[in-house]
């Protein structure tokens, strides 16, 4: 009735289609075999709107497979409804997979592994309350998933050391292996160690096998291909020093809440294990003796010392002067006051590479301070939590001596206005600032330095840690959530906001996340 059908002109293909082929070759072999056709005049009423065919028919099952890995697993699962193809393509492009490790899973594993026989990271999690699957299920699934190079066992009680050897044998091409709150001992690890010589990280946590000092006959031999070592909340994990120690190429250990005097092994650790780059030693008993053994590991770059109270000035004074390629130190004094100035004035003079510095609970001047500002001039994250002594003085110091200063975190500490001032001229490189719980420094404060820095410094601040003070700028002046940090500062302009007052909903929310873990969040998201 007087309606004409509107017709859409063929295009010629656009530089970024050809990009696409040139960069993927399964793409222009399958550009080649489907023929150029204009586009399709529009739908008029009363036509049809389903197509004559399916032209993703003629999309080869490799460029399907590489679409597929670009989607989330619930858009995958929902691909996999789409037709039998589809699903059998998705299955087999497939490489990680988490399931419910509860006993039910013997019976559901064939089928899912021949689906899903490309896999090679796998994932076992059941619920502590439940039944775990045993050693039949464990064994059935490494013998369909042979390529196997990550496995993750949570809380699988009833597999044993025959079980975790069942694995070593089918699949010795393991590279990951990470177990917690299970139960075989220290004989299932060691199966996998000597059988999979490719493995190359090991993570151990709770582990419920593993016997008493006095009743252990033999020991673990270490492995060459080994260089990551976490053991966790084990009541025996110096059952697992000979592996340390026999570990040739170790370069990360992480040593967390184990029970035992672990300074003397630290010392055979030490002498056979030179190459260590990045120690973690958390709630542990550990003394001076420990950290000069540990200084013998000349290629140290991170060291975290997270409440070690028998750990003092001597002991991290001894690992800088011989670690001179320092970049990440973590030190959680648990205000025990026995690190402070001493310690810290050696690592400014003899670790030159420092990065990154935390310090929670320990209580530095701007003695010690203004050498650090100075003499470690790639110096670009800093934290500082719960110091009674790190005041106006010191970040003063820090401000004026500090040049590439890009990240400050500071949380409970004897700032005030005055000492925030000092930002506004120094640090010519900082782009974010995350206060919180220091009651001298205020919000006008806070507007005032963004505006000295023209808007490109990003300003956390959380006076008293309710909502009502809970301000983070971001793009544009919104307000962002307090776990969010800057990561493209030279692209982003950050206008000060005057909205401290507003009681608004949502500041309930980000109330929430401002009393979970702040130093930790920043540090994470500040690490490269």
């Amino acid at each position: 009735m007087g309606q004409s059908a509107s017709t859409t002109s063929s295009k010629p293909p656009s530089s970024s289609s050809s990009f696409r082929r040139s960069k993927f070759p399964c793409f222009s072999s399958f550009a080649g075999s489907v023929p150029a056709t204009p586009y399709p005049a529009a739908i008029t009423e009363g036509e049809s709107s389903v197509p004559s065919r399916d032209h993703t028919a003629d999309l080869p099952d490799d460029c399907l497979a590489f679409v597929f890995h670009f989607l989330n697993s619930a858009d995958r699962k929902k691909c996999s409804l789409v037709c039998r193809r589809w699903l059998a393509v998705e299955g087999q492009s497939r490489h990680r997979i988490s399931l419910d490790a509860r006993a039910a899973l013997l019976v559901a594993a064939p089928s899912i592994f021949a689906r899903f026989d490309a896999v090679t990271k796998i994932a076992l999690k059941c619920d502590r309350h439940s039944e775990s699957i045993g050693d039949e299920a464990l064994v059935l699934i490494a013998a369909r998933c042979r390529s196997l190079t990550r496995l993750k066992l949570r809380a699988c009680r009833a597999v044993t050391d025959g079980g975790m050897a069942s694995v070593a044998e089918h699949c010795p091409g393991l590279r990951k292996l990470s177990v917690g709150f299970c139960t075989f001992g220290y004989t299932g690890v060691d199966a996998v160690v000597q059988r999979c010589p490719m493995l190359e990280e090991l993570s151990i946590k709770r582990l419920r096998g593993l016997p008493d000092a006095s009743c252990m006959v033999e020991s673990i031999i270490g492995a060459a291909s080994l260089q990551s070592i976490c053991l966790k909340e084990l009541y025996n994990g110096q059952c697992f020093a000979s592996l340390i120690a026999g570990s040739s190429n170790l370069k990360i250990l992480k040593l967390i809440r184990c029970s035992g005097d672990w300074d003397r092994l630290l010392e055979n650790i030490a002498d056979k294990v030179s190459g260590i780059v990045e120690i973690h030693l958390e709630k542990l008993q550990v003394s001076d003796r420990g950290l000069v053994a540990l200084s013998s590991c000349a290629d140290l770059e991170i060291l975290h010392l997270v409440k070690t109270p028998e750990c003092t000035d001597a002991g991290l004074a001894a690992v800088a002067e011989f670690c001179p390629l320092l970049r990440k130190i973590h030190i959680d004094g648990w205000k025990t006051n026995r690190i402070g100035d001493e310690g810290l004035i050696v690592v400014a003079r003899q670790c030159p590479n420092l990065q990154e510095l935390v310090l929670i609970g320990v209580n530095p001047t701007a003695r010690s301070m203004g050498l650090i500002a100075s003499d470690c001039p790639k110096l670009e994250r800093l934290a500082l939590c719960s110091s009674e002594t790190f005041g106006d003085p010191e970040i003063i110091c820090i401000a004026s001596k500090c040049m590439a200063l890009r990240k400050l975190c500071i949380k409970g500490c004897p700032v005030s206005d005055q000492g925030m001032e000092a930002l506004a001229e120094g640090c010519p490189k900082l782009v974010k600032v995350k206060v919180k719980k220091c009651h001298g420094v205020t919000s006008r404060c806070a507007d005032w330095l963004m505006q000295c820095r023209d808007g490109m410094l990003a300003v956390n601040l959380d006076v008293t840690g309710s909502a009502e003070h809970q301000e983070s700028i971001g793009e544009n002046g919104v307000l962002e959530n307090n776990e969010h940090l800057i990561g493209h500062v030279g692209a982003v302009c950050l206008l000060p906001s005057r909205s401290y007052s507003r009681s608004l909903p949502w500041k309930s929310r980000i109330s929430y996340f401002a009393r979970r873990n702040f130093i930790s969040s920043a540090i994470r998201r500040w690490s490269p």
